[in-house]
């Protein structure tokens, strides 16, 4: 399969529906506690550069998307909606997490950080794959 033959809007909404689920879960749902998890203060959070972290960051959706939906096309086109969302959540469960919590036990991160930033990711990929499990 060609590595650009996927569907580019599915790639692009599926992104922003993970875009989406951040900006919930580290705004209103988990904000605060994540501060205290990562010792940040809402002062120190401004003087962030936006255009920076939230382009940066949305690049990395547009990544993370782009490669679920190569993975859907090259090797699971033939999956029913619920297979696909179950993989979506598998990547992050059996990929994602291991490493994040990985580096968090070499970083002596505390343990709250671990069930915040996991959450977060099985919730980015569960969007990601409803997004892609329907647009495919």
């Amino acid at each position: 399969m060609d590595l650009l033959d996927v569907n580019w809007l599915a790639v692009v909404l599926a992104a922003l529906a993970g875009f989406v689920v951040g900006g919930i879960w580290y705004g209103p749902v988990m904000g605060k506690s994540w501060m205290v998890a990562v010792g940040k203060t809402e002062e120190d959070l401004k003087n962030i550069n936006p255009a920076k972290t939230y382009g940066l960051t949305f690049l990395l959706a547009l990544l993370a998307s782009w490669t679920l939906a190569h993975t859907f096309a090259s090797y699971a086109a033939e999956l029913s909606t619920t297979v696909k969302v179950l993989t979506a959540f598998g990547v992050a469960l059996g990929f994602i997490l291991p490493a994040l919590w990985t580096n968090y036990l070499f970083q002596d991160a505390k343990k709250p950080l671990y069930w915040i930033d996991g959450g977060y990711w099985l919730l980015f990929y569960i969007a990601m794959g409803l997004v892609h499990a329907f647009m495919s």
